[in-house]
């Protein structure tokens, strides 16, 4: 087993709490850690646990879990859990794991799920739209679908994101979340496989020449998979279609770094929004 037989990674740091008296990584920890990588695999391939499960009406549960040890790791190590699917059968789904300290293979491992009714916890075949798409995600094709349209075509699935992110999470109140301009904006959704709205966000004129990209949310347990990007780059190669030369918006500095590394740069100080601190950010288009 080595690190190219894997799509994911999972990175981790060996916290002091994980070693035991030999000054090793205790070995219970290890399957805590490819536990901890099968979230990252779910939001790799844009199912939000356990929502897009019950979308079909089943749940997963750990049949049997197994660990080889062929190195240790200590305290302050840097690893990645490589995590891969490597059969799916009529109701069971088995994962292949590798713990690597750099290109060291330390641990192998294989969890194997049983996919069941949660209420009877009676097996039930694997749904075929979950086969397609982590086979298809094994065969490194794209996760997720970006729709650009109008509020009457994606206004459902907007609202349905952003009140999940802003109303309930965020506690901003609902009648300061929707307001005139959502009818003139054009809109980006992000899709799962399973059709599953993941991210939102919108775009209007600010001023001739300069589009204002604003509402951007994304579903909690999908932070992170790269779906707010597909949809932040939606919008801003719509705005270069329609001829604009700049894009600004209003970014919570909690989420600045985000719109940093796809090249917003802030512009004055910060300021609060709902009760939120905010920085306006650029770019040139």
């Amino acid at each position: 087993m080595k690190r190219s037989d894997f799509r994911l990674f999972h990175r981790l740091r060996v916290r002091w709490a994980e070693v035991d008296a030999q000054k090793i990584v205790f070995n219970g920890h290890y399957l805590m850690y490819v536990d901890t990588a099968i979230a990252d695999y779910w939001r790799a391939i844009g199912m939000p646990y356990p929502d897009a499960l019950e979308h079909h009406g089943g749940d997963l549960y750990v049949k049997k879990a197994s660990l080889e040890y062929h190195a240790s790791a200590r305290y302050d190590d840097v690893l990645d859990v490589g995590l891969r699917c490597s059969r799916i059968g009529n109701s069971s789904m088995v994962f292949e794991a590798g713990i690597f300290r750099q290109d060291e293979l330390l641990i192998t491992g294989e969890l194997v799920y049983v996919y069941a009714d949660p209420n009877t916890q009676t097996s039930m075949r694997v749904p075929q739209e979950l086969r397609d798409t982590i086979s298809d995600f094994e065969a490194g094709k794209p996760m997720f679908q970006v729709r650009v349209g109008g509020w009457d075509e994606l206004g459902a699935d907007a609202q349905l994101v952003r009140t999940e992110v802003f109303v309930q999470e965020q506690g901003i109140p609902a009648e300061m979340e929707w307001d005139d301009a959502d009818r003139g904006c054009l809109h980006a959704v992000a899709y799962n496989r399973f059709g599953m709205a993941l991210a939102t966000g919108r775009m209007l004129e600010h001023v001739p020449g300069v589009a204002k990209i604003g509402r951007m949310a994304v579903r909690r347990t999908m932070r992170g998979s790269g779906v707010g990007r597909a949809v932040l780059d939606a919008l801003m190669q719509a705005a270069r279609e329609r001829g604009y030369r700049e894009a600004l918006l209003h970014a919570q500095t909690s989420a600045a770094g985000f719109y940093a590394r796809a090249g917003f740069t802030a512009r004055g100080p910060e300021f609060e929004e709902a009760g939120i601190p905010h920085v306006e950010m650029v770019k040139v288009l």
